[in-house]
């Protein structure tokens, strides 16, 4: 019966999405690798200078300048939201400060000042806004001690350059502490996530990019070829041809040309300027340093990340600094810079000098940057002071009032410049070398850092989006784990948002799921339809029904109603939970769902106490918790009778291939352990999961391994058109009782195939004979199959090589991911109703057809896991992890899922592995901890803010010892009439994990450029609706973005830039179905990593302490030469190895103290007598404790072959497929709202 009210059955269930994973393949590479980094990772001054390892503290994502300025008050709600100013923006709404001359950031002294102009007694004059853009001066120089850098050469302008700069000023208010764009809020206090101050670097106007400190001469020289990571400096002039930058910038500005410094860009990007360009796209001048070069060729028109260029490495710098500049700027090694070292915020970032000129930026509710996240709380708490975080009250901080047209006022301070030491090159502090298109020396740009030049009229000269300046993920991944990591997350608070996957924290159930179950997109659910169309924030739950709790938490009740079974809605058929409300003295009850009454039976009454509540509410779990169990009575059993302990059968292919390559030895001798290790409900009671083998090639061979044989007998089936198990008894037996004539069988096994010759096989049949086993046993089951090739002998589900990569990108591309042939459907339809799962282990040494094997695992509830070119040496270790944690694994089967809603909404849509055969039921062959549904919801009448929204998923599954249960999780959240109140309690993390499984089954049906596109532009009206409806007003030029979405636009180009939408030339078709197929039963936890890949600095590891170094940006520009970094994304764990890497460091890990002497090929580290080897090996296997698969190690040394691989993953740069680098995709973006709002 199904989870309704009559007796479930086993419906045949859903397809299954296909996984995937291959990630190791050397096929995935990422960025070419520059020619031999020019100059190695040191001069490249580009974007990395600025770079912190953590996001400046108020970075608004433009926050790069000062002004940032939003400069408006974003609504207080949206307080939190951030402002990234891209462009030039109009006067804080607070009142824009008298233009100011230039001011020298120097006045403030390099830890003292946030990034605001220096506070002065009197406001320094802003010239007006609509002044032309003359470069004012901009004493950027000032003090600014903290960069010796300058920019370039000073421009002899610098001093022109300041005023210039001070006319333009980014945005017009000084940064607020928290950094350009997030400035606090007015109120002086320093955001709370203060701390990252450091971050600060985003208040740098993009210019900023130059790092301040000096950059060795030399490395100034090269930088210009490596830097600048595509075109040479001064085609990246083009700026100034192209529109003014900020003409379009803000209404109020003028025409005049923006000032160099400043970020703005033009309203419309100047023709030169690809849509994508690196400089935030013209109107918005996030306020982020200067202004963009015009034409950046990062992104031409591309909406999609697709048009840019395709190898970061070779193209521009990942920033979108070479996409800036027109020219085309020699290839530098992106990353080269060894910038990020530091994961942690840079130094103060608070303390950067105001840069000259500009007005101290409003604090940009949401924007605030590192801040922003935590700032939450300072923006969003803000309140009142929230709005004019906004913009900054002109006393903010002692800064003077910014001027009304704050973008232009003043350059926008520099992102690396103020407060941050100086650092390696790269490194946070720095100001960056010239900048491929922003050399100080230009005649536009201010030197920031340096000594103000004379001012010299200039025309402007592009500026580069300083990274630092934008949200980084780190930031708020280590903000969110600073306020939320320490408290256990109670859920008795409807609607409240839970902490991030990556922050670690207990869970106190006290009536709704924990998000180890569920987690939403939204915590406030719009009231109606109108307001969720309007800002198109999906509304889904990610639900993991089985997922494995800490040893910390309790798993859920058990409640055993008896024969009477669970206590149910008559009407809805929902669950008792605690939205039930009883009335008449405990007589009735009256559902949370549908508000039918329903009869309370008697031996489940009990009185009420003076709430209303039952007397016995604490003691019955049903009526407290969030998630819990019941027993199931026999009326939810198939046929009406309760089911027998389920079996697992082995299907091992010893054909040719396999049994070349090591696979069936491997699996017989492991499995001749691993069979004590069966799933069981009681650990102390011997699993009662009967288990069965099978060998094939182009044949069966079945196995009689009855307790009482001598000797195992086989038996041969060879008419595979027609499948028939050839025995019954003696094939399914108990382990412990047969464990003689098994052990005989498994030694046997590898012998008998040793000769084969046999390479053909067959596949269709064998899943059919595991299939009419389990139906003679009449029980469920798992089927195991171990297969190495594609299935071409003549038999049913045969099929033929279809790979072809000319399709790719074509209109025809979506057949690739379609099964070839029906057969396998028709097959995964029957598995269900016998509750017959299909886990598949993939040994291929070419083209399988995974699109087509795998839907039978996709649709039953089961797993693939793929090892191409497997060798026995590499990948016994990484196989045997995951078969072990594939057999040990908890699972329910013959489970059927439904998700009940209160009126209003409803459950319209269902992506994961299963199979539905309704349009309510989600039913599954078998359901294990690790796999996860995903529902979405939709509006089909009004709701209520006083009810909210209510939601319960109830799966009835039988336990691995034959129990039949249901598991209940019960979610209620807000329901809002205001759009600021969705877009504060939103969950980026979730949107994504929901954007990404809904993109790839689109890739089913459509071709990849139009998913891309869509994703873009539903991302797009999202953002835009936030700015139209919840900012204060503001210049268009600034990117405005809600601060629990800010990260919405870099996690958003991680999916556009996935091998599945926007493949590489060396990514198979079958890992591109594999990875489309594990991404569909994903959770938030793992979706996550996967497309924003760890990258920890182990450089900085403290062996004393339990805690991990604070990760760093996934950027080439972070990299240190001098360092040694792990990334892991949940398939891989890959160790870069720096060139210049200390000896010391060598030797403690690898035992050399050479890096020549380090072998790539190794696959686990030396167990080395020393503490940096042994903490070093206790995080990877705590790392990989975390993941469902088992990642393999992968040493990669700098400028080795391999690193092409790596970079693949260093999702913030320009990819070698022609994915977009963050900086260039949030000028798109910004674009692409702009378009929306106009």
């Amino acid at each position: 019966m199904n989870v309704n009210q009559q007796p479930h059955m086993a419906s045949p269930y859903g397809q299954p999405q296909p996984g995937y994973q291959g990630y190791p393949q050397p096929g995935y590479g990422g960025g070419h690798v520059p020619s031999g980094y020019p100059a190695q990772y040191a001069p490249y001054n580009g974007p990395g200078s600025a770079y912190q390892q953590v996001p400046p503290q108020g970075y608004s994502p433009y926050a790069s300048f000062p002004s940032k300025t939003l400069a408006t008050n974003l609504v207080s709600d949206l307080s939190s939201s951030s402002p990234l100013d891209l462009g030039i923006r109009g006067p804080p709404t607070s009142g824009a400060p008298p233009v100011s001359g230039a001011q020298n950031y120097s006045q403030f002294g390099q830890g003292e000042t946030q990034n605001g102009p220096p506070p002065m007694g009197a406001p320094p004059q802003r010239l007006p806004v609509s002044q032309p853009y003359t470069p004012a001066a901009v004493n950027l120089s000032g003090p600014q001690p903290p960069y010796g850098q300058q920019f370039g050469a000073p421009p002899v302008s610098m001093q022109q350059m300041t005023n210039q700069m001070a006319s333009m000023q980014v945005g017009s208010t000084a940064p607020s502490p928290a950094g350009p764009g997030y400035a606090p809020p007015s109120v002086s206090q320093a955001p709370i996530s203060a701390a990252y101050t450091p971050a600060a670097p985003p208040t740098f106007p993009l210019t900023s990019t130059a790092p301040t400190q000096p950059l060795p001469t030399e490395a100034m020289a090269q930088a210009p070829p490596q830097s600048y990571y595509g075109a040479p400096p001064p085609a990246q002039q083009p700026f100034p041809n192209a529109v003014p930058p900020f003409s379009s910038t803000g209404p109020t500005q003028p025409q005049a040309p923006p000032p160099v410094s400043q970020q703005s860009f033009p309203q419309v990007p100047p023709v030169s300027q690809p849509p994508f360009s690196t400089a935030p796209p013209p109107g918005p001048t996030q306020s982020y340093g200067g202004p963009l070069p015009p034409t950046q060729p990062s992104f031409q028109r591309p909406l999609l990340p697709t048009s840019q260029p395709s190898s970061f490495p070779g193209g521009p710098p990942p920033t979108s600094t070479q996409s800036q500049f027109p020219g085309v700027m020699p290839p530098q090694p992106p990353v080269s810079q060894p910038s990020p070292y530091h994961s942690g915020p840079p130094p103060n970032a608070t303390g950067f000098p105001p840069q000259v000129g500009a007005q101290p930026r409003p604090p940009l509710a949401g924007m605030q940057g590192p801040t922003m996240t935590s700032q939450g709380p300072t923006m969003a708490s803000q309140g009142p002071p929230m709005s004019q975080a906004n913009h900054v009250p002109p006393s903010q901080h002692g800064m003077p009032p910014s001027p009304t047209n704050a973008s232009l006022s003043g350059p926008p301070p520099q992102p690396g410049m103020q407060g941050y030491p100086p650092q390696q090159n790269g490194a946070f502090g720095q100001v960056r070398g010239p900048q491929p298109g922003y050399s100080g020396p230009y005649s536009g740009q201010p030197n920031y850092g340096a000594p103000p030049a004379a001012p010299a009229p200039a025309p402007p000269a592009p500026k580069r989006l300083d990274p630092d300046s934008i949200p980084s993920p780190i930031q708020v991944i280590e903000d969110d784990k600073a306020n939320k990591g320490s408290e256990p997350f109670t859920t008795g608070v409807r609607g409240q948002a839970p902490p991030l996957v990556t922050t670690k924290f207990q869970v106190r159930d006290q009536g709704n799921a924990s998000p180890r179950y569920i987690r939403c997109t939204a915590y406030n659910v719009p009231c109606n339809s109108d307001m969720a169309k309007q800002s198109q924030v999906p509304l889904a739950a990610v639900i993991k029904p089985l997922a494995t709790l800490p040893p910390d938490e309790t798993p859920p009740y058990l409640v055993d109603h008896g024969e009477s079974g669970p206590i149910r809605c008559n009407r809805c058929k929902a669950y008792m939970c605690p939205f039930m409300q009883f009335i008449e003295g405990g007589r009735r009850f009256q559902c949370g769902f549908c508000s039918c009454v329903t009869e309370v039976p008697p031996h489940y009454f009990q009185h009420l106490d003076h709430t209303g509540k039952r007397v016995d509410c604490y003691d019955r779990p049903e009526l407290s918790m969030g998630s819990y169990e019941f027993m199931a009575t026999v009326d939810y059993c198939k046929n009406n009778k309760f089911p027998q302990p389920p079996a697992f059968i082995f299907l091992i292919d010893v054909s040719y291939n396999a049994v070349k390559n090591g696979m069936v030895e491997i699996v017989c001798q492991e499995l001749k352990t691993l069979l004590d290790y069966l799933p069981r409900q009681n650990p102390d009671v011997e699993s009662n999961i009967r288990v069965g083998f099978v060998t094939y090639n182009k044949v069966l061979h079945f196995y009689n391994v009855k307790a009482s044989l001598a000797q195992p007998q086989m038996m041969v089936v060879s008419d595979v058109a027609d499948m028939f198990v050839p025995l019954l008894d003696g094939f399914l037996v108990n382990v412990s009782e047969s464990r003689v004539v098994i052990e005989s069988l498994l030694d046997q096994i590898p012998e008998m195939f040793a000769d084969t010759r046999e390479t053909e096989t067959v596949f269709g049949p064998v899943i059919q004979a595991g299939l009419e086993a389990l139906k003679a046993a009449d029980c469920a089951g798992k089927l195991f199959v171990f297969h190495s090739s594609l299935p071409i002998a003549e038999a049913p589900g045969k099929l033929k090589n279809r790979e072809d990569k000319k399709l790719v990108g074509t209109d025809k591309e979506k057949s690739l991911f379609q099964p070839q042939v029906s057969f396998y459907n028709t097959l995964a339809k029957e598995c269900v109703a016998q509750g017959c799962c299909v886990d598949l282990f993939l040994f291929p040494n070419q083209y399988v057809d995974v699109a087509t094997l795998g839907v039978v695992p996709t649709s039953t509830g089961g797993s693939i896991y793929k090892y191409t070119y497997f060798q026995a040496s590499t990948d016994q270790e990484r196989f045997l992890n995951d078969l072990r944690r594939d057999v040990q694994k908890q699972v329910g089967f013959d489970a059927v899922m439904r998700v009940r809603t209160s009126t209003g909404i409803r459950a319209t849509d269902f992506f994961g592995s299963f199979y539905m055969s309704n349009t309510t039921d989600v039913e599954l062959a078998a359901l294990d901890c690790d796999k996860t549904v995903t529902v979405e919801f939709r509006h089909d009448d009004k709701l209520s803010e006083e009810t909210g929204a209510l939601m319960q998923c109830a799966v009835l599954y039988t336990t691995c010892n034959g129990q039949r249960r249901l598991r209940i999780h019960n979610m209620a959240v807000n329901c809002c009439s205001q759009l600021a109140d969705l877009y504060r309690n939103c969950e980026t993390d979730t949107i994504i994990n929901f954007f990404a499984k809904y993109a790839y089954r689109s890739v089913l049906s459509s071709p990849t450029k139009n998913v891309r596109d869509s994703l873009v532009n539903q991302c797009a009206q999202i953002l835009a609706c936030y700015r139209k409806n919840c900012a204060s007003p503001s210049s268009a030029g600034q990117l405005i973005l809600p601060e629990c979405m800010k990260l919405l636009p870099v996690y958003l180009n991680c999916v556009l830039k996935s091998d599945i939408l926007q493949p590489g030339a060396d990514v198979s078709l079958d890992d591109r179905a594999y990875l489309r197929q594990l991404v569909s039963a994903m959770d938030v936890a793992e979706s996550h990593v996967f497309f924003y890949p760890r990258l920890l600095p182990l450089q900085q590891l403290d062996v004393e302490s339990m805690s991990l170094p604070v990760a760093v940006r996934d950027s080439e520009e972070r990299l240190s030469r001098g360092g040694v970094y792990l990334l892991e994304n949940g398939l891989n764990i890959f160790l870069w190895v720096g060139v210049n890497a200390q000896q010391e460091l060598l030797q403690n890990i690898f035992g050399t103290p050479a890096f020549s002497q380090i072998d790539p090929s190794m696959t686990s580290l030396p167990a080395l007598d020393n503490p940096f080897s042994k903490r070093l090996r206790e995080i990877i296997e705590s790392v990989r404790a975390q993941r469902s698969r088992y990642m393999k190690l992968m040493v990669v040394k700098q400028e080795d072959k391999l690193e092409l691989i790596f970079k693949h993953f260093l999702v913030e740069d320009k990819s070698n497929n022609g994915g977009a680098s963050y900086v260039d995709f949030l000028c798109h973006m910004h674009k692409e709202i702009r378009q929306l709002l106009s």
